[in-house]
């Protein structure tokens, strides 16, 4: 579950960014305030089943709550953790971090996600600040931080117009400034008639001049891979590359966006609501307020259920007979603006990049997985020739 306690909230002003837009939504947003944060703590770990708990801390910029917010939430969960063990994952501009939040982390273990597109030319293009000022500088700062105190770190890059082509260079970039876990994420976004972005059923919308052309998304994907797969298996680790394997061997891909259903992955809002994905924040996809209903009950009403199938249920007949669909399953629904041949609604707008990729990958991929259900590691595919390709 996704607890965001400022809401839309930042410092910054993306130009691609799907969640500014919720002020729209929220007109006078606020900090979750104490007594809901503990509501919200303790239910989620009641309900949780698991020996282990993550909460993820997401915005807006979660760290213009105040270092002495995230202590009361440490406060809170070792109230009510129990013999359970807690993690905490917060994600970041990386603009706000000092040596005190740096300590902080390291103390309290938390994981901490850097949002930065690559080199400086890249990331200053859509990343600045409110009044147009470049931040790459104050990231990279923020980064040396985390080093410097030994905060474990991971990185979030979106792959966009300014990056399209430089696949290779920003996977080198992120090598260089310490990441080894990697989430690269497509921005495809739609607007509607007041340039607004807009949800997936929205009618009239257009694609925004700041999202990634479908089949340069699928090149930028391979361009990593094909240096990933000879020389840094099991040293670096990609999101998508990890689930690609995971669908491959039969597994749990690890993240809803390659799941065949979704809806596990819910979202609670500064003033209570949830939602069942942070990509759908709207009135209609609405399933309650953890002020008037349970966490429980909210989590396992027949709204959340109903919006997990949907993710292959509503699916074109196009998608189901596709040879990927074992590795894709449609991808995320957010993106599926697009028809089929036929006028079927519903395909993935990336689709021709995400085939792309796919296809591209699938005989690596099956060799690695036959090297896991042997027993061995699939870092050997490193020394192996795969379908005749060096």
């Amino acid at each position: 579950m996704m607890f965001k306690p400022i809401g839309s909230a930042c410092n910054l002003n993306c130009s691609y960014c799907y969640y500014l837009d919720k002020l729209r939504l929220y007109k006078n947003e606020s900090v979750m305030p104490v007594e809901m944060l503990e509501k919200c703590i303790r239910e989620y770990i009641e309900i949780n089943g698991n020996d282990e708990v993550t909460f993820d801390w997401h915005g807006g910029e979660p760290l213009l709550l105040g270092l002495d917010y995230f202590e009361t939430i440490v406060k809170l969960q070792r109230k009510y953790k129990g013999d359970k063990k807690i993690y905490n994952t917060v994600q970041t501009n990386g603009t706000l971090l000092n040596a005190e939040f740096a300590s902080f982390f390291k103390y309290n273990d938390f994981l901490v996600g850097i949002s930065i597109d690559g080199p400086q030319d890249v990331h200053d293009k859509y990343r600045r600040y409110k009044g147009d000022s470049p931040t790459f500088h104050k990231v990279m700062s923020g980064i040396e931080l985390l080093h410097r105190y030994g905060v474990e770190f991971n990185t979030m890059t979106t792959i966009n117009k300014a990056n399209e082509g430089r696949g290779l260079e920003v996977y080198d970039f992120l090598k260089k400034i310490g990441s080894r876990y990697m989430q690269f994420m497509p921005v495809l976004e739609y607007v509607d008639d007041s340039n607004n972005i807009t949800s997936p059923d929205s009618a009239n919308s257009k694609v925004t001049s700041w999202s990634v052309d479908s089949l340069e998304y699928g090149k930028f994907m391979c361009d990593i891979f094909d240096y990933w797969v000879r020389n840094d298996v099991g040293h670096y680790f990609v999101n998508m590359f990890d689930s690609t394997l995971a669908n491959c061997c039969g597994l749990n891909p690890g993240t809803c966006v390659y799941s065949e259903t979704c809806g596990a992955n819910a979202v609670v809002e500064h003033n209570g609501d949830i939602y069942p994905c942070d990509h759908f924040v709207y009135p209609q996809y609405k399933l309650g307020n953890i002020n008037e209903i349970s966490l429980q009950e909210i989590v396992s009403s027949q709204k959340m259920t109903e919006f997990g199938i949907d993710k292959r249920n509503a699916l074109p007949y196009k998608c189901l007979k596709c040879r990927c669909f074992h590795l894709c399953h449609g991808e995320c629904p957010k993106h599926r603006f697009a028809k089929t041949e036929s006028g079927k609604c519903g395909l993935n707008s990336l689709c021709d990049g995400l085939y792309y990729f796919f296809s591209h990958v699938e005989p690596y991929m099956n060799k690695m997985r036959d090297l896991y259900l042997s027993g061995k590691s699939p870092s050997e595919i490193m020394n192996l020739r795969v379908d005749g390709i060096e």
